[in-house]
């Protein structure tokens, strides 16, 4: 039998087919096969969120899984460091999903605040990762400025889609149930900037539990644990994920970053130097144009921030 695996519990993988969820264990021999290439592993996961595999259904209802197909693609960030088999500067790539079309980048316009370099972030992971993202400005409903707003003409003039949402009024959730059709897309963003309340009026089968914020740090409490992936037709899935506090590239240099910044990409063909990191160099297009504000300054510095966390001799 084929399915998709719709959630991972300890060692329980959920599966669907054809509707249902079958709770699944990996066949021995997958297990042997990480054994042995454990030393040489640079991701942290073996099966996730989104894998198709190939199972056998036994007769007390549970699945072994068999086979594990490959990946067209999966949304992946840099793991943490793990204590006790992290070598010095090596870091592990955490696989988020797997074969994914969109990544949805859920931003609050309030309650918490608008995180653009939290987005800039996600935006590099998602488009290194060759998924499609897009991104939702949400909880509209509590901007009360008559004048558009500055972060969705920024980024709608990038080129990104961008739709602004609110689960209070209802607006923009038709425009994303469009979107999602025929598609398996999913959602990331910091804990309560209302990535579950957005997927629970997606469909009558998704019932996420919704935290509060806290009012002293109005920053989201985490209640989405693990990633889970909800199927509303037969060929629409949606994943929630829990809220990322952190999210880092994995496998990019500096001078890679460059190129998942669209508008720092055409400014810097003209640069002095091909390697231009576009950071101390003289005769550099691209502070130039941030100097003219042809480059937005806020993109400049989610940049620069971000280089700066980059450790070229970290493990990727």
């Amino acid at each position: 039998m084929k399915g998709r695996v719709s959630r991972i519990e300890s060692k329980d993988y959920y599966v669907l087919c054809d509707g249902k969820e079958y709770r699944c264990v990996l066949r021995g021999k997958l297990k042997l096969e990480v054994e042995w290439k454990k030393d040489k592993l640079i991701y942290t996961d073996l099966v996730v969120v989104g894998d198709y595999v190939d199972f056998e259904l036994m007769d007390d209802g549970t699945g072994v899984i068999e086979k594990l197909p490959e990946r067209h693609n999966y949304l992946s960030r840099k793991a943490p460091y793990i204590k006790g088999i992290s070598e010095k500067g090596k870091r592990f790539e955490q696989i988020i999903a797997a074969n994914i079309d969109y990544t949805f980048i859920v931003n609050s316009i309030d309650k918490p605040k608008f995180n653009n370099r939290a987005l800039d972030r996600m935006l590099v992971t998602a488009e290194s990762c060759e998924t499609t993202p897009i991104i939702i400005i949400n909880k509209i409903d509590l901007y009360k400025k008559k004048k558009e707003l500055y972060w969705y003409e920024l980024y709608t003039a990038l080129g990104y889609k961008v739709k602004k949402t609110s689960t209070i009024t209802g607006e923009g959730i038709d425009e994303i149930k469009e979107l999602i059709k025929g598609k398996t897309s999913v959602f990331i963003g910091h804990s309560g900037v209302g990535k579950s309340s957005i997927m629970n009026q997606l469909g009558s089968r998704i019932n996420q539990k919704v935290g509060e914020i806290s009012r002293a740090w109005q920053k989201g409490k985490h209640i989405t644990v693990t990633a889970r992936m909800f199927e509303l037709d037969d060929d629409t899935f949606v994943i929630d994920t829990p809220g990322l506090r952190e999210i880092e590239p994995f496998g990019l240099t500096r001078e890679d970053i460059s190129h998942y910044f669209k508008e720092i990409k055409i400014v810097a063909k003209d640069c002095k130097f091909n390697r231009c990191t576009h950071t101390h160099e003289p005769d550099c297009k691209v502070k130039e144009a941030v100097e003219k504000y042809i480059i937005p300054p806020e993109r400049y510095e989610s940049y620069l921030r971000l280089i700066e966390t980059l450790n070229e001799n970290e493990f990727y």
